[in-house]
């Protein structure tokens, strides 16, 4: 009995949908027509992509500088350590603030123009469609309504990017840059993608190339960061030591050539003491010198390795906008709201009608 009504009923929608047909293809016609103004409406954009494989040098070879340390009697160097940054924070980096700054001033050429700009000042050029003129006109009125009580000093001044206090018109280029720039990674193939989308191709591959080389820049600093610093204290340390050991060779030196033919027992103390003085100095400076040759090593041992495996082109054809997809989605749109209305809305507005009517 179910299978039966559930029957009857959907024959009865088929029936009642067939009965305001031309409801529903003027419906969709409308669908085709917004839908082709919107998609011919917007810019057309372009992405690069970049591919590559981030590899670590320290966890291939930490065993060997671990041994080599050993050997030299030296411990607490090598072994295996996890990063607090690595390439699995791509995603969450290059939409950080701090970075987008970065690229706030990357010089780019358009593709159809000779003059080098900063993206920055690209962002300002890029198309919009034309709703967001007239959504945005409450905003403009009132950003000149403001300027105008603004000394030009501080319309200056508000051109110096100040991270902790941004203005609106920074917040809206950054924004923009952060909504351009995207990163994935693919946990099985361990790849990581690096995408930039803008309305010149050139642009895109340029700032793609910049974003990616900066990310490494990022990712090494943070790792040879704490080893370069050992090793700039050591290299500190070490030019002390081996002043003081020609310090103490000199003195000894000297000492030696003053009393040649003297054969006082005080003499031979005292310079058997400059003597042993010499050795400790020497021994601290050679030990310092290893130390010193370790740590170079480590800086080398922690830089990460980045193999690219798809570089940035210029593409030849855009990414978007998908026009197809945005007018049949309309066209459905307008199928769907147009059942919706002979179903269910036209009976709800004719009761309401009746119901004001009754009153």
């Amino acid at each position: 009995m179910e299978q039966e009504n559930m029957k009857i009923d959907l024959n009865a929608i088929f029936r009642e949908l067939i009965r305001y047909k031309n409801l529903i293809l003027k419906s969709i016609c409308l669908g085709i027509v917004l839908g082709a103004i919107i998609a011919f409406s917007l810019p057309k954009t372009y992405t690069v992509n970049i591919t590559l494989s981030p590899e670590s040098a320290q966890s291939g070879n930490s065993n060997n500088l671990a041994g080599m340390a050993s050997m030299l009697g030296i411990g607490g160097i090598g072994g295996t350590s996890q990063d607090a940054v690595n390439s699995t924070m791509f995603p969450d980096l290059i939409k950080s603030t701090p970075f987008i700054l970065e690229m706030y001033n990357v010089k780019v050429t358009p593709l159809n123009s000779k003059e080098t700009i900063s993206l920055s000042e690209y962002i300002e050029t890029q198309k919009n469609p034309w709703w967001s003129y007239i959504l945005g006109l409450p905003g403009k009125a009132i950003s000149g309504i403001i300027s105008l009580f603004s000394s030009e000093k501080e319309i200056n001044e508000n051109r110096v990017i100040d991270p902790f206090r941004l203005t609106g018109e920074q917040n809206g280029k950054i924004s923009a840059i952060k909504e351009a720039l995207s990163a994935s990674e693919d946990k099985k193939s361990g790849m990581t993608i690096v995408s930039a989308t803008f309305q010149d191709p050139e642009v895109a591959a340029t700032v793609a190339d910049s974003a990616v080389l900066k990310l490494q820049e990022y990712i090494i600093d943070y790792r040879t960061r704490k080893a370069q610093e050992d090793c700039n204290y050591l290299e500190k340390l070490c030019k002390e030591r081996k002043e003081e050991y020609y310090k103490a060779q000199k003195a000894y030196a000297d000492f030696m050539d003053a009393n040649r033919n003297v054969v006082l027992q005080r003499t031979q103390a005292e310079g058997t003491r400059l003597q042993n003085d010499m050795s400790i100095a020497f021994q601290i400076y050679s030990q310092v010198e290893t130390q010193l040759q370790v740590a170079r090593a480590k800086v080398q041992e922690a830089k990460p390795v980045f193999a690219i495996v798809e570089p940035a082109t210029v593409p030849l054809s855009p990414s978007g906008p998908n026009k197809k997809i945005i007018i049949i989605a309309f066209m459905f749109l307008g199928f769907i709201g147009s059942s919706v209305w002979i179903l269910f809305g036209k009976d709800l507005w004719d009761s309401l009608k009746r119901a004001k009517t009754d009153k």
